[in-house]
Parts: structure tokens; C-alpha cells; sequence
């Protein structure tokens, strides 16, 4: 039977937010940011499996008090790239049982607003697709082209999404785009993309964003502080 699983890559230190720790592990409303992350995923009841995938040399992850008995796994072995983090993470999930016809999940760590009804969502519209997809936002600004500093052109944005994650491929699929692609891409969806297909996207929400500089600390805090004094439907869910 055909499982979900879910892959955390969360081997990186987090230099653009300028913080003291590596970013997945910076405070957020009292807890690690990725403590937010991997909470989201555990009420995913479809996830069969969270691997969580951390550098080597990882000094801080602790449990972060965070309890998902018997789905959520850490492995200790990332790479220096989030793609090469991937890469193993996906070889560790084959070494647990996976196979190629298994869905996996590829989530930033630092999207730590991802509500699990959005993550079903993806899963729902991916059930049949001979591809995948990912969660993507349709861009919602005028969209300029830059050269030397000044607006070179303004460009059509009908066409144009936002990337997020999760990005939901068959562990099959996955495992050749990268290998092809290389460790320098940035998302799976790029890699799937290079090897000729097209992936789906699958609309998401603003505040799925990824969590970089310092000041998506300050909205990020607000978001999840509102969240807990008027929850909606979704996040019941």
C-alpha cells in the first residue's frame, strides 16, 4: 500500500536570520521554531513516517518536547546543501522500508506556519497525479526585472506562483531528479521539472512563508500568538 511520508530537512545553520542559534532552533511564542513545524505535520493522520533530518554535528536538537510516538524518526546525517540533506534523507527512508511508489513530503523546517489542512489538501490533490506537485502561491504583486540597481521591465504576473512546501513526489521520481540535478538546487520541484516534468501546484496561503530574515520572526510570533486566541476552522482541524 501506497504510504506518505514526510522529510524535514533541517541540517542548515540559518545565516541570513543573523541569530546566535541556527534559525530552526531560534525561539517562536516560547518554543524552536521547528518544535511549530513538526507539530504541524504530527496532525497529519495520512503521514505514516517524519524523518527528520539533522546535520551531523547537531548540538541542539533535544526532542524540543515535541512527542509524535512511533512516527517521527531523526537521523543524524544532512548534508551541506538542503538538495544533499534530501538526498540522504530519502536513502534513510529506503533503508526503513520505503519504496519507489511511496509519496514523500519534502518540508522546510523554517515553514513553521504550514497549517495541516493545507498538507492534506496537497495530499488530496495529488492522490492520482502521474507526477506530483507542490504547494504554490499565486503572486500577488506587480513583478519587476532588475538590471544594475533600476526596473529594467515589468513582467506578466498571471503566470507566475510563489514556491512553498511541502513538495510531494514518488520517492521513485525523487530519488533519479536529484541525482541528476545535482546538490545545488533549491527545490524539488526544479529537479522534477529539469528530468521533463511538469509538477502540479496546488494553492496555498500567504502565511505559509518561509521563516529567513529577522523580521519573519516578528511576523511569524504574531501569527501563531493569534492563532492560539482565535483559532479557525483549519486550525481545529
Amino acid at each position: 500500500m501506497t504510504r506518505h511520508l514526510a522529510l524535514v530537512p533541517c541540517a542548515g545553520n540559518g545565516s541570513r536570520a543573523g541569530g546566535l542559534l541556527p534559525k530552526q532552533y531560534a525561539p517562536l511564542n516560547g518554543e524552536p521554531m521547528v518544535a511549530h513545524t513538526l507539530r504541524a505535520l504530527a496532525q497529519v493522520g495520512e503521514l505514516s513516517q517524519i524523518l527528520l533530518v539533522l546535520s551531523p554535528d547537531d548540538a541542539h536538537w533535544t526532542g524540543q518536547g515535541v512527542s509524535i510516538p512511533d512516527r517521527l524518526h531523526v537521523y543524524r546525517g544532512g548534508g551541506a546543501t538542503r538538495a544533499a540533506s534530501v538526498c540522504k534523507g530519502l536513502k534513510h527512508l529506503r533503508a526503513r522500508g520505503a519504496d519507489d511508489r511511496d509519496w514523500v513530503l519534502v518540508h522546510d523546517a523554517a515553514r513553521c506556519l504550514v497549517r495541516p489542512a493545507l498538507v492534506r489538501r496537497l495530499i488530496e490533490s495529488l492522490a492520482d497525479d502521474d507526477v506530483g506537485g507542490l504547494l504554490a502561491l499565486p503572486l500577488p504583486d506587480t513583478l519587476k526585472q532588475a538590471q544594475d540597481g533600476r526596473v529594467n521591465a515589468t513582467l506578466d504576473r498571471s503566470d507566475k506562483w510563489l514556491a512553498q512546501t511541502p513538495q510531494m513526489f514518488r520517492l521513485g521520481l525523487l530519488e533519479r531528479a536529484l541525482a541528476v540535478a545535482g546538490t545545488l538546487v533549491t527545490d524539488e520541484s526544479s529537479a522534477v521539472e529539469a528530468l521533463g516534468h511538469r509538477p502540479r501546484l496546488v494553492a496555498s496561503s500567504a502565511d505559509n512563508f518561509k521563516v529567513t530574515f529577522p523580521e519573519d520572526f516578528i511576523l511569524a510570533e504574531a501569527i501563531l500568538r493569534s492563532r492560539e486566541h482565535a483559532p479557525t476552522k483549519e486550525d481545529l482541524v
